[in-house]
């Protein structure tokens, strides 16, 4: 009786959950490496390493949502982040 009334699945709405948790998983895992490498600035750097580690968390959080605006190529703006973050950390600390 209940298969009677029991509405279709919305495979659209399923789609695109998906494909939103994928994106959230992506930028938030370049996130939190980022976050990793501006606690090493924090961590093992001077004045520099330190004002630049604040910097790079800023733009970390800015970066982030930028991408998971963006929706499937959302990962860049934090990769992009993470590289200049990388690079601050080789010459700073």
């Amino acid at each position: 009786m209940s298969d009677e009334n029991a509405p279709a699945m919305d495979y659209d709405a399923h789609e695109r959950t998906y494909e939103g948790f994928i994106n959230f998983s992506k930028v938030g895992t370049i996130a939190v490496l980022n976050i990793v490498l501006c606690l090493i600035l924090f961590g093992f750097g001077g004045t520099a390493a330190f004002v630049f580690g604040w910097l790079m968390l800023i733009a970390t959080f800015v970066a982030s949502a930028i991408g998971l605006a963006i929706g499937d190529s959302g990962w860049i703006p934090p990769t992009a982040v993470f590289v200049l973050t990388g690079i601050l950390a080789i010459l700073t600390v």
